[in-house]
């Protein structure tokens, strides 16, 4: 890449970030593009990694930071070619797979957002200069109108970007994989030929690269054309463009055409009077050869909605690296969120001038960051700040407060109404503020993860064997058998028969004398223990069912007949697995209630039908048995 390229994002000069650079990305199916922001606007260091050449995400972001040389950031934000939803990220196009927190520790940045690439590139829209971006055809975007962003690449990206008072909110779509409609006889013909590999045909499957493939091979069999070889998107693009090869024109010219349609679909449904906007990496490749295609003349063929359709301008994104912009943008608003209506920010903004320079160089890091000033200890922020530690006390004080732990309340509960909380390490040498405030939340932290990550679906299962249990038991041991003492009190009030086992062999004793109807409840942090699993597997060969409170893909949870997961790693050589124990036990509220709201508990001397009025008894049962 060359100077002029590498400089294509740098801002003007401004003041650089307190905390360091931070780590922008756009990742893709084929390539990994990254970039540093030392300060607004200014983006420096732009470089485009292959992922074939790396086994997964970490391993791609090591090798971009090693490039650069000096410390890690600590805060980045990654777009990437999928949907986000929760904490596991599966790509479509790539073998790649992760956890969100997990990568942020292994990385150890303190901040990790990860957006779908086209609301990343949604959000770059309003940095766009006029010199970023190419109309196509007429047509006069309404100044507050919602905007769509359609963009064919590896798949097809399609988002939106609505006016909300000074700010514009994104739309996390999927609207590629909406299905694929034929506009003429050749398109008819293109969707039968594509139903011979695909069982369905995904508006993604043609308007993409490997779109332009699957129309190639289609078209030259429809023209009769003998002896054809495969081509990549690449190659059809440049024969198209040298213009030596009628058969790969005639693919641009019709996946162009397709484009047309799949957007004024967008546009239509949207109600984008704000304009459509192109990007991805296949349409800003095709220069003059777009601007000529039958793109703008399908995009407004929608008989009677032509009219609406030619006042919508189109337009094709020219800027280089417009997605490293928009994840730019979701991270400062992110970093900033809030600062600007709390009060303490307000005040400490106020006395700044008023502070003495060690003071100052404290409120700055606050300023900068105010959320990891929530968060990091004191010795972090002194660093930061390059001032000791009681200096960082003084500034507390000198703001009205007694002291660090005051001043965060308030600043937190200022910023986002609650306290926010992240996984940090306890370490030998914490004070004892610090180290409780590192188990409180690092606690709450992982009960967050456990509500997001919850599997509804099995939760509902779980509840669904339990309400029609002849009899439960809970199996655990070590810690896990305090869990099962828990499960076997809640069920019994519920009249429930219930018992709690806690040794191997008299759960493999009792596994073997249960039935069809049982319900067995199988509790362990690591879900690998043998004895447990030799249980198990009795109490499954006897006709019970299983539900397992255990981890993810261990062998405990893929026995189960129902696993409810509970993914949490503790280092139990210097820790009690407090945290996994405490999870354990909300799993087992989740369950106690759910049976007690759905009119499973059974009352002693009433016959086991269900009535309205027991929802009402069940759930007096739960709250006297909390």
């Amino acid at each position: 890449m060359n100077a002029e390229e590498k400089a294509g994002l740098a801002g003007q000069s401004a003041q650089e970030y307190g905390d360091g650079p931070r780590l922008l990305a756009d990742i893709g199916a084929t390539n990994a593009r990254f970039a540093l922001e030392r300060a607004p606007g200014r983006v420096e260091a732009i470089e485009i990694l292959h992922c074939a050449d790396y086994a997964g995400i970490v391993d791609v972001v090591r090798a971009y930071l090693r490039q650069q040389g000096g410390g890690a950031p600590r805060h980045a934000a990654i777009a990437i070619a999928n949907p986000i939803d929760g904490d596991h990220v599966k790509m479509t196009n790539r073998d790649w797979q992760f956890s969100i927190e997990e990568t942020r520790r292994e990385l150890g940045f303190d901040t990790l957002l990860v957006v779908n690439d086209f609301t990343a590139l949604a959000m770059a829209l309003s940095r766009l200069s006029p010199s970023d971006r190419m109309q196509v055809g007429g047509g006069e975007a309404a100044s507050d109108g919602v905007i769509g962003v359609i963009g064919p690449g590896t798949g097809l990206g399609v988002s939106g970007l609505i006016p909300a008072k000074d700010r514009w909110i994104t739309l996390g779509s999927e609207g590629g994989h909406t299905t694929f409609a034929p506009a003429d006889e050749r398109e008819l013909f293109i969707l039968q030929y594509a139903w011979r590999e695909l069982p369905h045909v995904s508006s993604e499957r043609v308007i993409s690269g490997p779109g332009l493939e699957l129309i190639h091979r289609a078209l030259a069999e429809r023209n009769g054309i003998p002896g054809v070889q495969p081509l990549s998107a690449a190659d059809i693009v440049m024969r198209a463009l040298a213009a030596d090869d009628p058969l790969c024109a005639e693919v641009v010219d019709c996946f162009c055409a397709m484009l047309g349609t799949v957007a004024a679909d967008l546009a239509l449904t949207l109600g984008a009077v704000g304009g459509i906007y192109i990007g991805g990496g296949v349409v800003p490749r095709l220069g003059e050869l777009f601007l000529r295609s039958p793109f703008r003349q399908r995009f407004e063929a929608k008989g009677r909605f032509a009219d609406y359709l030619a006042r919508i301008p189109t337009y094709l994104i020219t800027a280089p690296y417009p997605a490293l912009q928009g994840v730019s943008a979701i991270l400062g608003h992110h970093l900033q969120a809030g600062t600007g209506g709390s009060p303490l920010i307000e005040k400490v903004r106020a006395a700044l001038p008023n502070l003495s320079k060690a003071e100052q160089r404290v409120a700055r890091v606050l300023l900068d960051q105010p959320r990891s000033f929530v968060n990091e200890p004191v010795a972090d922020i002194a660093h930061h700040a390059d001032v000791s530690q009681p200096t960082v006390i003084r500034f507390c004080r000198t703001m009205g407060f007694s002291g660090l732990s005051d001043f965060r309340l308030k600043l937190a509960s200022g910023l986002t109404g609650t306290v926010p909380v992240r996984h940090s390490q306890v370490k030998a040498d914490d004070p004892a503020p610090d180290l409780s405030a590192k188990v409180l939340d690092n606690t709450v932290s992982a009960i967050l993860r456990l509500r997001d990550g919850l599997d509804p679906a099995a939760v509902e299962r779980a509840i669904g064997l339990l309400q029609k249990a002849s009899r439960i038991e809970f199996y655990g041991a070590g810690n896990s058998s305090v869990v099962a003492l828990d499960g076997q009190y809640k069920f019994f009030r519920f009249r429930i028969p219930a018992v709690a086992y806690a040794d191997p062999r008299l759960e493999a004793m009792a596994a073997e004398l249960l039935g069809p109807g049982d319900v067995v409840v199988a509790i362990s942090s690591s879900g690998r223990l043998p004895e447990l699993l030799h249980a198990v597997d009795r109490a499954l060969a006897a006709g019970a069912a299983v539900i397992a409170i255990t981890a993810s893909h261990s062998p405990l949870a893929k026995m189960a007949t129902v696993n409810l997961a509970v993914d949490h790693s503790e280092d139990i050589t210097t820790h009690l697995s407090m945290i996994s124990r405490i999870l354990h036990l909300l799993m087992l509220d989740v369950l106690a209630v759910g049976v007690a709201v759905r009119g499973g508990a059974r009352r002693a001397g009433a016959s086991t039908s269900r009535r309205p009025s027991d929802v009402g008894d069940a759930g007096a049962l739960v709250s006297h048995a909390s």
